[in-house]
Formats: C-alpha cells, structure tokens, sequence
C-alpha cells in the first residue's frame, strides 16, 4: 500500500525499534539515509532520531529488493518510480526483466568459473608437490580473457 502524503504518523518510533520491527541493523538503517534511501527523520528536542511506521515498510521493501538481486542504486529507482504517480506496471516489470538479465549473466560467469575450477582440481590427480599443484601455477600467471574461447 502507498503511503498517502499529508497524513500525520499514529506514533513515533525510534531507530531501535525500527530496527527491530523492520529487521534491519541500526547502522544500516543510518546508512540508507545517507544513501538517500530513506529520508532524513525528524529529530526529538533530545536529538533522537524520530521515525513514523511508514519507514518500517519502506525498510521491508529494501530488504526483500536486495533479496531478489537488485542494488541501492536500482532499489532507490524503484523506489522513485513507487511514488511516481504515473508509473506503470510496465515500468516496474521492464526493470524486473532486466534484473533477470543481469541475473542471467552473472549465472553465465560463475558456470564458466566453476568450469575453469573443475578442469583445474582435475589437472591436481596424482600430484604431491605444491609447487606442480596446477592451482598455485595458474594463479602465479597472467589470465587471458579471450570471450571468444569462453
């Protein structure tokens, strides 16, 4: 549910129990208000941090994006496209297809380290000395990175 705008917070939280109720780290949640994430609460005469219950949700939302994959920069676009009256669905689904790219790549990469690894731990059958480990010999060496033979 969208937070509606103008509508005064039932109650006011403080970073802990935001903390607690969102399951997000107290630091965390400062970082996310540097980052610009979240905005910056208002403050109690005592100089405490005074948050309203939409941050909780707002903090939810941060984590189960990060879950799927996405990063701060992607999430607080998101997140602009959430309070953006005219967004779409289409909006949001053309940034969730291309998570699934990027997901996809990164797929592809680590298949091609586990490869790389494999033919590697195979290269080691039948040797004792460390200094033939075909581990320590690949790494001691410059990498090609020739995408036509990956």
């Amino acid at each position: 549910m969208r937070p509606r705008q103008g509508v005064p917070a039932l109650s006011a939280l403080k970073i802990g129990e935001v903390a607690k109720r969102s399951n997000v780290g107290i630091e965390t949640i400062r970082y996310y208000e540097r980052q610009g994430l979240l905005a910056e609460p208002a403050r109690r005469p005592s100089g405490y941090r005074q948050y309203d219950e939409s941050v909780v949700s707002r903090l939810q939302f941060i984590r189960n994006a990060k879950e799927l994959g996405f990063t701060l920069a992607e999430i607080r676009e998101l997140l602009g496209l959430w309070f953006d009256v005219k967004t779409k669905c289409v909006h949001v689904r053309q940034r969730s297809e291309q998570k699934i790219s990027d997901i996809d790549d990164k797929i592809r990469s680590l298949q091609k380290m586990k490869r790389s690894l494999k033919k590697i731990i195979s290269q080691c059958e039948n040797r004792d000395a460390v200094d033939e480990c075909p581990l320590w010999l690949g790494l001691d060496k410059p990498q090609k990175h020739n995408s036509a033979s990956d």
